[in-house]
């Protein structure tokens, strides 16, 4: 398939940038502001309430775009619904109404990323799919560090009230920007036919369906061994996002980082993706898909061991060196896997079903938010932050040998795919 327009391209970014910035700048608002008036367990609640937002609806909303074929519609629907969810938090007040709404912006932005990465994996076809597939998420890196660099500015200049009407305002600007991308699928034949019912009922009955497929309705799941990758990316994920939540304590109390230096630590990460998504999406176009999922998913595992030797050195100075290092490690590491993986599954999927296939990814991802930050917090909790990360890069060396021999490469050498079922 013929390279993105550029004027596409732009389009694509914007929206992926504005997207997740406004999700950074909320959810990071929200830990400060709810911080200020109740305990840590009231702050840790803010990181699971959005992934039980993205665990639940990702893969409805792709299954939706994929059962209409209607993806601008999804996208734009559920920008206006993630924009509006955030409109309330100027009116209430207190820990659980403003959490409760961080859950209900997540029930709706969980549809913008796997309609866009369907929407990009077309564009891509066979022979580009890395590359676009690495250019939304690079993209979506930078939305990110512009989050986290400008939130501790914001927080300092606005009031809580008009820094919410400004995380609306971005979201706003996302909400806008898709519906002027073209869907690639648009009068094709992988959207439903012309008689074919795609009134309320018949989607919803639809979507039902493809979520909780009978046993004889799953070998789409089987292909090429995607199931075993949708459950290493929940064993990953349970340990990076485990080992994230506990790093800004972790930095600051463990290592002595000031404020500043941890801000630029944890800046590292989605800076580096910005480059190293776009890098690694090309060479999964001329390597492969499997060596990119085994060595992120091994290097995450690595990450977590890394950051537990942060706390050896006796000079501040080499802490600092070990935790940056570490932060490079998981960049790299978490880029190879994402672009890996996406790349995988819009090579296996159906070109009906790959905005759901897509979601079921951010469903695992979910799995990890929810269940990954309780898991090693409490460890840190009974032991200490070096032996939790020690033992939640287990979860991740279990994932990298899963995928190293349930995998089966979807992309040959000399280009092309090469499709198997297991």
């Amino acid at each position: 398939m013929a390279r993105t327009p550029p004027r596409q391209q732009a389009l694509i970014a914007l929206s992926a940038t504005s997207r997740f910035g406004s999700g950074a700048l909320m959810g990071t608002a929200l830990a400060v502001y709810i911080g200020e008036i109740g305990s840590p367990f009231a702050v840790s609640l803010v990181f699971p309430a959005y992934f039980v937002g993205l665990m639940l609806f990702a893969p409805v909303w792709g299954a939706v775009a994929d059962v209409t074929g209607r993806r601008r519609a999804v996208l734009v629907g559920t920008g206006v619904g993630a924009t509006l969810a955030v409109l309330p938090l100027t009116l209430v007040g207190g820990i659980y109404a403003p959490i409760g709404l961080r859950a209900l912006y997540a029930a709706f932005a969980a549809g913008f990323s796997p309609v866009m990465l369907a929407v990009a994996s077309q564009r891509g076809g066979d022979e580009g799919r890395g590359r676009e597939v690495g250019f939304f998420n690079s993209a979506r890196a930078m939305g990110f560090t512009a989050g986290q660099l400008t939130v501790g500015a914001l927080l300092g200049l606005l009031v809580p009230d008009a820094l919410y009407l400004v995380i609306a305002g971005i979201s706003l600007v996302s909400t806008v920007t898709v519906a002027l991308v073209a869907d690639p699928a648009a009068g094709s034949d992988s959207g439903p036919a012309a008689d074919e019912d795609v009134s309320l009922s018949a989607v919803v009955a639809a979507v039902r369906r493809r979520l909780l497929p009978s046993v004889g309705e799953r070998a789409h799941l089987r292909q090429n061994g995607l199931r075993w990758l949708y459950v290493a990316l929940a064993l990953r994920n349970m340990t990076v996002l485990g080992v994230m939540s506990l790093m800004p304590v972790f930095l600051t109390d463990r290592l002595g980082l000031s404020a500043f230096w941890m801000g630029v630590v944890l800046a590292i990460n989605p800076g580096g993706q910005v480059v190293c998504m776009y890098l690694f999406g090309r060479v999964a176009d001329a390597v492969g898909r499997k060596s990119l999922i085994v060595g992120g998913m091994g290097g995450s595992a690595a990450f977590a061991l890394v950051a537990a030797s942060a706390t050896l050195p006796a000079s501040q100075v080499t802490r600092l060196a070990v935790a940056a290092g570490a932060f490079v490690l998981i960049a790299a590491a978490f880029s190879a896997m994402t672009t890996g993986a996406l790349a995988f599954i819009g090579d296996v999927a159906p070109t009906n079903r790959e905005s759901e296939l897509m979601g079921l990814r951010d469903t695992a991802k979910g799995v990890g938010g929810v269940f990954g930050p309780p898991l090693l917090g409490g460890l840190a909790t009974v032991a200490s932050y070096e032996t939790a990360f020690a033992a939640g890069s287990v979860l991740a060396l279990t994932a990298t040998v899963l995928v190293g021999g349930a995998l089966v490469e979807t992309r040959t050498v000399g280009g092309g795919l090469a499709a198997s079922s297991d």
